[in-house]
């Protein structure tokens, strides 16, 4: 089947995009426990970038479930493929000459290492979001770790699936110890260390 698929080249190029924006393009990718703060940060991130005039957009776990993933269920392979398609979405954006911001637990290092050698190597920034696993149970706006220790959630991160921790991400801010305003702050630090923005 995939012989009568061709790639088409476009005209405009990922280069252009970016100098009609005025700044790189990546994919920020926010990794950590459920509660552990992901959402929370890349829509405060969000909101300082759009201060600086930078085009992003955020992808959000609940929310690609709802649609693009609207198929897939929890099991491993399931996740794999979660998270395989976000890389192949994360992919597109960048190459649209914006940002986009990732809010998935995205477990396993092999599915986030995947994602890395999909785009080039100055497109991929992983942001571990560090919190310990009883703070985020503390936390549990959703009442996901409830139902989970209740048997109600089979295979939750943290809980009855593992969840492995980065070995070497660009970023860490740990939301225990750093307030949302200053682990946004972090991060725009290093986008605009590397001349990014």
């Amino acid at each position: 089947m995939t012989e009568n698929i061709v790639w088409h080249d476009t005209q405009l190029l990922k280069q252009d995009r970016r100098k009609l924006k005025k700044h790189h393009s990546a994919v920020i990718w926010f990794t950590g426990l459920s509660g552990s703060g992901k959402s929370t940060l890349a829509n405060a991130l969000e909101q300082e970038l759009y201060k600086k005039d930078i085009h992003s957009y955020i992808l959000d776990g609940d929310n690609v479930r709802h649609g693009l993933n609207s198929d897939l269920g929890f099991s491993d392979e399931d996740r794999k493929e979660n998270i395989r398609r976000i890389g192949e979405v994360s992919k597109l954006f960048i190459d649209s000459g914006s940002f986009v911001l990732t809010a998935f637990i995205s477990p396993f290092i092999e599915d986030r290492a995947q994602v890395r050698n999909l785009i080039e190597e100055d497109e991929f920034v992983e942001v571990y979001v560090e919190c310990e696993l009883d703070s985020c149970e503390k936390r549990d706006p959703k009442g996901l770790y409830k139902k989970a220790r209740n048997g109600e959630i089979p295979q939750f991160t943290g809980i009855s699936s593992p969840y492995e921790k980065p070995i070497n991400p660009e970023i860490t801010v740990n939301t225990e110890k750093l307030s949302v305003e200053d682990s946004v702050k972090k991060i725009i630090q290093y986008l605009e260390a590397r001349n990014w923005i």
